[in-house]
């Protein structure tokens, strides 16, 4: 399934619940998502959209290191440099001392990849248009070359999560950018199925932490022991940790959910039937944490499939658990989506 099957508004919910961001979501207006219809409008829409909200507020400041030649004494004197060099000859020192300044990494990040988006030829010219406002109101500000390490140097408490959205947008236009080493023109590839699976998966998660308080989620991790009856201790690294999506705990239930992404919901050489890998999978999930964890209700097993079209609803009974498969329609309007998955759980 690709993603530009899923409306652009879901799209933005699935972002922020897979971010962990689902508190910020306000920051742009569903209604003003319908029209957009690629995106790049997406991410242009909540880049303006988060500076002007920054802006109004305080863009971001930091201390950093500057060293200057000055007609007085600041900071700390460099007096190796000043010496050196012969500036007291001419009424200057060598001096080394922090200013605070606009000019921090996490703007600097900010105001490149405004510029980026600037380069894409098929950006919405509305968005465009505030995408470049945004960029000359950062005048003064450095531009970087964006690379990972980059990225990985940014520091922000938990009080910038406005920033840290914007950052985790900005991340995400510099991984999918391509540019043309000739033209100079840009464009963004689509998600890949690896990204797209890893979306959808810390959705879900994310999700059922936030959106229900019957069920304990992952807690306290989604690792599920092998039920080991008699495995050497020398061998006991080389057996692989077996790890579900989503752990779901309440006194009277307990379910594993496991999420799948395929372009096809089926398989099998028929192409009606259930991925056989999926139900062995899950199969290993029940029989396993069952066996390793205190007696009480039996576990059950959903294996959640997104769609955008194809609905599946089945229940099968293996070896005395239900495992049920279910497709979550990610088209539908997302207060549909919202019931859909409460329903699986409720």
């Amino acid at each position: 399934m690709n993603v530009g099957h899923i409306p652009i508004a879901n799209v933005y919910y699935l972002l922020c619940y897979a971010w962990n961001f689902i508190g910020e979501r306000e920051l742009v207006r569903v209604g003003e998502l319908d029209e957009l219809r690629a995106v790049h409008d997406l991410y242009g829409k909540v880049l303006t959209a988060g500076f002007f909200h920054l802006a109004r507020q305080g863009l971001d400041r930091g201390y950093m290191d500057f060293q200057d030649d000055i007609g007085g004494v600041r900071g700390r004197i460099n007096l190796s440099d000043t010496t050196k060099r012969a500036l007291r000859a001419r009424g200057r020192i060598s001096c080394e001392f922090q200013e605070l300044t606009y000019d921090v990494l996490h703007n600097r990040i900010l105001r490149s990849t405004l510029h980026s988006l600037l380069r894409l030829g098929n950006l919405d010219k509305g968005i465009a248009s505030d995408v470049r406002t945004a960029f000359r109101r950062m005048e003064g500000i450095t531009e970087v070359t964006l690379s990972r390490r980059i990225f990985n140097q940014i520091q922000l408490d938990r009080n910038r999560r406005y920033y840290r959205l914007l950052l985790s947008v900005c991340r995400l236009i510099h991984e999918h950018l391509l540019v043309d080493e000739q033209t100079g023109q840009s464009a963004l590839r689509d998600f890949d199925s690896s990204r797209m699976y890893r979306l959808y998966e810390n959705f879900v998660i994310n999700f059922y932490k936030k959106e229900q308080g019957e069920y304990r989620v992952n807690s306290p991790s989604r690792v599920i022991q092998w039920h080991d009856t008699g495995t050497a201790e020398k061998y006991h690294s080389r057996i692989p940790e077996m790890q579900a999506d989503v752990l779901l705990d309440a006194p009277d239930r307990r379910i594993i959910v496991d999420t799948k992404f395929y372009q096809e919901t089926f398989g099998g050489r028929i192409g009606d039937k259930l991925h056989s890998t999926n139900l062995y999978q899950m199969l290993a999930y029940l029989r396993n944490r069952e066996a390793t964890e205190k007696i009480g209700v039996r576990h059950e097993g959903l294996l959640l499939y997104p769609t955008t079209g194809e609905h599946v609803s089945i229940d099968v009974h293996l070896e005395g658990h239900l495992i049920r498969a279910r497709t979550i329609d990610l088209s539908e309007d997302w207060r549909k989506i919202h019931e859909s998955m409460i329903r699986f759980i409720s």
